[in-house]
């Protein structure tokens, strides 16, 4: 809880009440509780001020007030972060969801995307020109957290994560002045950007490059639970020689009937549709599947699929764990996962980082771990009243303290809950000190807090 004093939020809201347009400023009523309803309904931090911006002057009057006032500030675009970190308790949110805007240039084939634009927003843009964004699974997260941090998807394999396909992205700092981050201008941030998170200043607009994907091809393979070890296993050869146009998420779901279930979701982008079956079928000849349905798709369409199956204001714990394959261990973690699970919409979902996202110099940009490995995301997900909460957190734990002989020491920093130590201190590999550096000379003050950083004395 923040230790703001009603002085400083009286402070704070008489100045933003004189520099932000009327009904934008917001400590109670109808346009607060929406800008606080954020994906995990189980976060009950409760703003001093949401102030809802409509353009970037507002955003920069907002960093300014809380400044002035002395009082800490959290930005929110998509609000999917499941910790919360969106929402300052006590303090100032600058919520950035009004801030949709994206356009296309189908000649340069780049996207321009305003900063509350959500991954939805985006590819649902650029589809009619015939083009689609790398992002991550899921329609509803906001485009420049998801990107900052990293961002896996089903287009990583072949184009690379998220933070590789951004190109400029304007900047509001914490002494309020507003910058463009590319390669040519303030490369350090631009880098540091690139990884990092939201922790240099509040994105309030981004270019991001664009792709031509002729053939896309989707689904969902289900496997009976009984099949789940052989399955993995032999998933594992899959993996170890997918090209670049396959990326197969996976994992443990409750199937049919409520019952666990080993899930395959594939995605081939290649311009070689029959080659593209070809690898799916594959997937098929591992066990027996209980469902099989692959077949022609976009990524709207694939995008929604998961938001359906994830909707906002379920009670979520999520802990994430990166190994380097999928061994032994980590397929007796993932048993393990199935035979207990305590909530029917919980899930374990593994992301593959793999072929364009691997083949980048890791000190290229600040995201720490460019060797091949899987991003594992346990999800612990429940209904609002669900009285079981606490045996679902622990399913959670449990499942990351069994995969510690196994994992990398570092984690995926989107994900990290502020709780994650040990991940912490190596989840940005060998560009901490670069990226810590870059810290103190744009944000000394320690101002944004959007994902975790190591903490150096």
């Amino acid at each position: 809880m923040s230790t703001t004093t009603h002085q400083q939020l009286g402070r704070l809201t008489d100045i933003l009440r004189r520099t932000i347009r009327a009904g934008r400023v917001a400590t109670t009523g109808p346009d607060y509780d929406a800008g606080r309803t954020i994906w995990n309904g189980a976060v009950s931090a409760r703003p001093g001020v949401i102030v809802r911006c409509a353009d970037p002057a507002e955003v920069r009057a907002a960093v300014l007030a809380a400044r002035e006032s002395g009082v800490p500030l959290a930005v929110r675009g998509g609000g999917h972060d499941w910790a919360g970190r969106s929402l300052s308790d006590g303090g100032l949110t600058i919520d950035l969801s009004g801030l949709r805007r994206v356009t296309v240039d189908p000649v340069a084939e780049v996207a321009e995307v305003s900063g509350g634009a959500t991954a939805a927003d985006l590819v649902a843009t650029a589809q009619p020109f015939g083009l689609t964004a790398v992002t991550g699974s899921a329609g509803s997260v906001g485009m420049a957290g998801l990107t900052l941090g990293g961002g896996y998807g089903p287009l990583s394999s072949r184009f690379g994560l998220a933070l590789d396909n951004l190109l400029s992205a304007d900047v509001v700092l914490a002494d309020g002045s507003v910058v463009t981050a590319d390669a040519e201008r303030e490369p350090d941030l631009f880098w540091a950007l690139r990884g990092g998170g939201g922790n240099f200043g509040v994105v309030i607009s981004m270019r991001v490059r664009l792709h031509r994907v002729p053939t896309l091809l989707s689904g969902m393979v289900l496997f009976p639970w009984d099949q789940a070890g052989i399955v993995l296993a032999g998933l594992s050869d899959v993996l170890a020689e997918s090209a670049d146009e396959l990326t197969v998420q996976f994992g443990v779901l409750s199937g049919p009937g409520g019952k666990p279930a080993a899930f395959l979701s594939p995605t081939w982008s290649g311009d070689d549709a029959a080659a593209g079956e070809r690898a799916l079928a594959r997937l098929d000849t591992l066990g027996t599947p209980l469902v099989s349905q692959v077949a022609p798709t976009t990524m709207p369409e694939m995008l929604a699929s998961i938001d359906a199956q994830f909707p906002f204001g379920r009670h979520v714990e999520i802990r994430p764990r990166s190994v380097p394959s999928l061994t032994s261990g980590v397929r007796d973690m993932l048993s393990l996962a199935g035979s207990t699970l305590t909530s029917p919409h919980s899930a374990v979902s593994v992301h593959s980082l793999h072929g364009a996202a691997a083949r980048v110099p890791v000190t290229e940009t600040a995201f720490g771990n460019r060797d091949p490995h899987l991003m594992i995301e346990i999800i612990a997900l429940w209904e609002p009243g669900d009285t079981r909460s606490a045996d679902h957190r622990a399913w959670a734990g449990d499942l990351t303290d069994a995969l510690e002989p196994d994992a990398l020491p570092g984690g995926y920093p989107n994900l990290l809950g502020p709780d994650e130590v040990a991940q912490i201190a190596h989840a940005y590999g060998p560009n901490t000190e670069r990226l810590l550096t870059v810290k103190r000379r744009f944000d000394p003050d320690h101002v944004f807090r959007a994902t975790p950083l190591p903490v150096r004395s």
